[in-house]
């Protein structure tokens, strides 16, 4: 069970801040029925309403925490093949 895909575990990866705000990066891998998941998910603390000078075990706990929710709400939808067709104008697949 030391491999991340084995644990479908979120795992914080560092803090970064950037012009838009301070965020909370997380990487995520699994390996479920053949299907192999891999995502980054990056939370803004101020969504929290988290400030830089709380612990870093606070931030990271909370936006964990909101990650995995909103992760979970998730309902992706597949584009199709008409997003596809654009780049088989050179080169065609076969």
């Amino acid at each position: 069970m030391d491999n991340l895909e084995e644990n479908r575990i979120i795992r914080f990866k560092n803090i970064s801040k950037k012009k838009e705000g301070i965020f909370a990066n997380f990487k995520v891998k699994a390996l479920r029925n053949g299907v192999n998941l891999t995502a980054t998910l990056s939370v803004d603390i101020s969504a929290l309403e988290l400030h830089p000078g709380d612990s870093v075990e606070k931030i990271v706990e909370e936006c964990a925490r909101l990650a995995l929710t909103e992760f979970k709400k998730s309902d992706f939808q597949f584009e199709g093949t008409s997003g596809i067709d654009a780049f088989l104008g050179v080169a065609q697949l076969g």
